[in-house]
């Protein structure tokens, strides 16, 4: 055996000259910048009267509101959160990977005519916020948890069809070559041998976003998007803090209960 053949690679070496002070002087100063830009008044935000202001906040939101009609009110729209959620996510998981599809390498043909389009396109889904798609979508749907439920399917579907192309494309390649060596077409192909290797990811990364998309759902009512959050901003701006209180236990509860539920999901998937 040559002495070429047992040589061991040589360790990552790291980086030489001046360019790591740079980088981190450079984001030192963007920092300074972002605090300078920002105008934070640090007297006025530690102030007694800031105190005594939060202290009086904090104190009527501690004694939430216990009342059968508002309680009545309030599961009505935890459930509403809830469905928002669960119906966005499961929209945007349908959606996502029907763009996985020709944003992922699976074939020449379909990488070479829709790869490029098909990427931007997941790009600008996911750019826009889910606030901007509710306040766009309240034009057409109203005021409502219609208007929600799209703005998180629309924001979802960006982010999972981008997860969803790039799981696709690490999946191991070899049951697919079998079936492509005995002449099989593209699309048996993905469904018998890349989706089955491919699924528990894409289920892991769809449970993850509906555990995301519980908080943004509790914050699109803000915006007339229905649910908790449009609760939370018409209590709010009457200054009800006892009402306002019990909807943000509400609404730690709920994501609470949904994350554990997806946690327990995510195990079984992955043992």
């Amino acid at each position: 055996m040559s002495r070429s053949a047992v040589r061991q690679p040589l360790p990552p070496q790291p980086p030489r000259g001046w360019s790591v002070p740079l980088l981190l002087l450079g984001m030192l100063l963007l920092a300074v910048a972002s605090f300078a830009e920002v105008g934070v008044d640090w007297g006025r935000l530690f102030s007694s009267d800031a105190a005594q202001r939060m202290g009086r906040f904090l104190g009527e939101m501690s004694n939430p509101s216990r009342e059968p009609a508002f309680l009545g009110r309030l599961a009505v729209a935890t459930l509403e959160t809830l469905a928002m959620s669960a119906v966005g996510t499961l929209l945007a998981a349908l959606i996502g990977l029907l763009l996985a599809l020709p944003a992922s390498r699976m074939t020449a043909q379909v990488s070479g005519l829709w790869r490029t389009p098909t990427r931007w396109l997941l790009n600008v889904l996911r750019s826009i916020p889910e606030l901007v798609w509710a306040a766009l979508l309240l034009i057409s749907a109203g005021l409502g948890p219609l208007a929600g439920t799209l703005a998180l399917a629309l924001h979802t579907s960006g982010v999972l069809g981008r997860l969803f192309a790039e799981a696709i494309e690490n999946a191991p390649d070899g049951p697919a070559f079998a079936l492509r060596a005995q002449g099989v077409r593209s699309g048996r192909v993905f469904l018998y041998a890349t989706l089955p290797v491919a699924l528990p990811q894409l289920l892991s990364y769809t449970l993850y976003r509906w555990e995301n998309n519980i908080r943004a759902a509790a914050v699109l009512g803000v915006v007339g998007g229905g649910g908790l959050g449009q609760m939370l901003s018409f209590h709010m701006g009457l200054f009800h803090m006892r009402e306002t209180g019990a909807i943000l236990l509400a609404t730690l509860v709920l994501v609470a209960l949904v994350d554990l539920l997806s946690n327990l999901a995510r195990r079984r998937l992955n043992p």
